[in-house]
C-alpha cells in the first residue's frame, strides 16, 4: 500500500515537473509577452528609416531630395496619468480623432501593447518645434524621425510618382516581408517602377530605459544595433530646364510632349498636360489632396505620354511609306495621281512621287500604297488576299514598337492598337472583310491607335535609320551605375536602313517647303518632321500632332507633340516640336513670335 502511494506520489511531482516546463517552454518561447513586457521596462526598439535614394537629371541637378518629418508613436503599456484634453490642444486634434486614433491603432494586426506602434505621422518640422518640449508630459509617447519628398521645383509630376504610405492590400501582398505597417512605398512613377532600388533598408536602434522612461543610452553599448542602408541614387535622362519648358508651352492645354535621345533611348522631356504639383501629395495633407487632384475633370493625374492612346494621323504614312518599300510595291519614284474623289486631301499638289507624297501629306497616294500592299493577288480571292496582306503589314508596322507596350521604365505604360486579321474578324462578327472596308488605316486613322511615347520613339528609329533603343528615364543606377540591361539593346525594325534615307529626306521637305515650314523650320538646325491632324468628335477641333528629330544627321533630338482639340498639325504642335528642339540644341528661343503664338492659345 505504501509503495502505491509512493508510486503515486513520484508520478504528480513529476506531472507537476512536466506542467511547469511546459508553461516555461510557453512563456519563454511560444508567447513573446513576456519577453515584450520584461525589455519594454527597460529596452526601448526603435526603426532607423533609411534615406530614400535622391533623383537627378542628366546634368547632375537635383530633383527630389529628402526633408525631415516625425512621426509620433506610443507603447500602450507605458501610458500613465493620460490627459486627452491637454494631448488634444497639443497636437491640435479633437477628442473624436483621438479616439479614431486609437481605435485604428489597435485594429492593426501587428499591434502590440508592449511595442512602439505608430499613432500620429507625418509631422512637419514646424509642427515637431511646437510639440517636441512637452512630450514629457505624455509617457508612452515617442518621437520617431523619418524623412519625406521634396521637390526642387514643379516639373516632372507624372513622371516621377509620388510616395505614400503601404496600404493594406500592398502589404498583404509583399512576399518579401520586407514592409511593415506605417512605411512608405512608392506608389506611381519613378518612385514605384525603382522602388527597390530607391527604398534602402531599415536599421534599428536599442536604447535603455530606467523606471520613468527616461532614455539612458544605447543598450549593451550598441551591440545589437543596426545600421541604416540608404537608398541608390538615380541619375536620369532629363534636361530639368527643358522639361520646365516644355511644361511652360503646355500651360492652358491638354496633350503631351516627349523628347529623346536618338542615340541612347533616353527620355530628355515627358510633358503630361494638365500636370499637378507634386508637393501637395507629401506631408499630413496628402490624403486630402490627392483626393482634390483625382477628382478633377482634367485628370492631371492621368499620364497622357504613356497612358493616352489616339489616332496617330498623317505622321503613320511615312511607316506606311517604309512597309510598302519593304514589300516592293512601289519605289521612292512611284507617281500616284492626287485623285480626292477616292478619298479626300488637302493642299495643291498632284502625281507626286513618294518624297513629294509625304511632304505634302497626300490622302490619295497612300490609300492606293495600302491597296497595293494588302492586294497582291496572292490568292486571286480579293477577302483572303486581304487577309494575308494585312498580316504582312502588320508585321512590319508592330517592328517600329508600335502595339504594344515598349517597356519604359514606368508603370501603366498603354499598348495602342495595330489591327490584324482576328481583330477585323471580331469587329466584323465573322463576317468577309476586304480593302474597302479597312482603307482608312492608311492615313493613320481608323482602328489605328498609338501613344506619344510610341510616336517620339517612332521618330527616333528614322533618325537612327531603322533600330531603336526602349525609351527609358533612368540612365543610371548609383552614382557610377548603368540603365538596367534591357535598355542598352538595340531593336531592329523589319525594313531595310537603306529605305529610311527616302524618310529622312521627305521628313527634312516636309519643314523646309511642305506643310511644316512656317512654323518648324529653324534658321541654323535641319529639321526633320511629319505634321498629323487627327480627326476629333465634333463639335471638338482635331487634336494636333507633330513628330521630328534634328539634326538631320547625328540627331541629338527626336520629339513628338500631341495637343488636343487645337486643329491642324502645322500650327500647335509643329510650333510647340520646333521650339523643344531650338532650346535643347541652341538653348534659348530665337522666334519669340511662335513662343508667343503657342501660349496665347488660340492656334488659327
Amino acid at each position: 500500500m505504501n509503495e502505491s502511494r509512493k508510486e503515486i506520489l513520484q508520478i504528480v511531482v513529476v506531472l507537476v515537473g512536466i506542467i511547469f516546463l511546459i508553461k516555461l517552454f510557453s512563456i519563454q518561447v511560444l508567447d513573446s509577452r513576456y519577453a515584450e513586457m520584461a525589455d519594454s521596462n527597460a529596452i526601448l526598439r526603435q526603426v532607423e528609416y533609411p534615406f530614400r535614394g535622391l533623383i537627378y537629371d542628366r546634368n547632375h541637378k537635383l530633383i527630389v531630395y529628402n526633408t525631415p518629418e516625425y512621426d509620433i508613436e506610443v507603447i500602450v503599456k507605458d501610458i500613465k496619468k493620460f490627459d486627452s484634453l491637454k494631448f488634444c490642444e497639443v497636437f491640435e486634434i479633437s477628442s473624436d480623432q483621438l479616439r479614431t486614433k486609437f481605435k485604428e491603432m489597435k485594429a492593426r494586426k501587428e499591434y502590440s501593447p508592449f511595442k512602439p506602434t505608430l499613432f500620429i505621422d507625418q509631422l512637419s518640422n514646424m509642427d515637431f518645434a511646437r510639440v517636441q518640449d512637452r512630450m514629457d508630459e505624455f509617457p508612452g509617447f515617442y518621437i520617431q524621425a523619418r524623412t519625406t519628398r521634396a521637390y526642387s521645383s514643379t516639373a516632372l509630376a507624372n513622371a516621377l510618382g509620388y510616395v505614400s504610405e503601404i496600404n493594406k492590400t500592398q502589404l498583404a501582398n509583399d512576399k518579401s516581408r520586407i514592409y511593415k505597417q506605417g512605411d512608405y512605398i512608392g506608389q506611381s512613377g519613378i518612385e514605384a517602377f525603382y522602388e527597390a532600388q530607391l527604398r534602402g533598408k531599415r536599421g534599428i536602434r536599442f536604447k535603455l530605459r530606467d523606471v520613468k522612461g527616461i532614455e539612458k543610452g544605447s543598450f549593451n553599448e550598441g551591440k545589437y544595433d543596426t545600421l541604416s542602408v540608404p537608398g541608390q541614387n538615380l541619375i536620369t535622362g532629363i534636361d530639368i530646364d527643358l522639361q520646365l519648358y516644355g511644361e511652360y508651352l503646355m500651360k492652358g492645354k491638354s496633350g503631351s510632349i516627349v523628347a529623346l535621345e536618338p542615340a541612347t533611348g533616353e527620355i530628355l522631356s515627358l510633358v503630361s498636360g494638365p500636370s499637378y504639383d507634386p508637393t501637395l501629395l507629401t506631408g499630413k495633407n496628402y490624403s486630402a489632396n490627392f483626393r482634390l487632384i483625382n477628382s478633377d475633370t482634367l485628370k492631371p493625374l492621368f499620364n497622357r505620354p504613356l497612358m493616352a492612346q489616339y489616332r496617330p494621323g498623317s505622321i503613320f504614312k511615312i511607316a506606311q511609306a517604309m512597309t510598302a518599300l519593304q514589300e516592293n510595291v512601289i519605289t521612292p519614284e512611284t507617281r500616284i495621281r492626287c485623285d480626292r474623289s477616292i478619298i479626300n486631301c488637302h493642299g495643291a499638289h498632284s502625281n507626286e512621287d513618294l518624297r513629294g507624297a509625304i511632304a505634302n501629306s497626300c490622302n490619295p497616294y497612300f490609300y492606293n500604297v495600302l491597296r497595293r500592299m494588302l492586294n497582291q493577288d496572292v490568292s486571286h480571292d480579293p477577302y483572303e488576299d486581304t487577309r494575308i496582306g494585312l498580316s504582312e503589314w502588320n508585321k512590319h508596322i508592330t517592328s517600329f514598337g508600335f502595339g504594344s507596350p515598349l517597356g519604359i521604365d514606368l508603370p501603366s505604360e498603354k499598348s495602342g492598337l495595330i489591327p490584324t486579321p482576328a481583330y477585323y474578324d471580331r469587329a466584323y462578327h465573322n463576317r468577309p472583310w476586304k480593302f474597302s472596308n479597312i482603307y482608312s488605316i492608311a492615313i493613320g486613322e481608323g482602328e489605328n491607335l498609338v501613344v506619344p511615347i510610341q510616336m517620339a520613339n517612332f521618330a527616333a528609329t528614322i533618325a537612327n535609320r531603322g533600330y531603336y533603343f526602349i525609351p527609358h528615364l533612368v540612365k543610371a543606377v548609383g552614382e557610377d551605375g548603368n540603365p538596367l540591361p534591357k535598355y542598352t539593346e538595340r531593336h531592329y525594325t523589319s525594313i531595310n536602313s537603306s529605305h529610311f534615307e527616302v524618310a529622312v529626306d521627305a521628313m527634312q521637305k516636309v519643314v523646309e517647303a511642305g506643310t511644316g515650314q512656317y512654323r518648324a523650320r529653324l534658321a541654323d538646325i535641319i529639321v526633320c518632321g511629319k505634321t498629323g491632324t487627327v480627326e476629333n468628335a465634333p463639335p471638338m477641333h482635331d487634336h494636333s500632332v507633330f513628330i521630328a528629330f534634328a539634326p538631320k544627321d547625328n540627331p541629338k533630338i527626336a520629339v513628338s507633340v500631341y495637343v488636343e482639340d487645337a486643329g491642324q498639325g502645322a500650327r500647335a504642335a509643329a510650333s510647340i516640336a520646333s521650339l523643344m528642339i531650338e532650346k535643347y540644341l541652341l538653348g534659348q528661343t530665337k522666334r519669340p513670335y511662335i513662343e508667343q503664338y503657342v501660349l496665347n492659345n488660340k492656334f488659327e
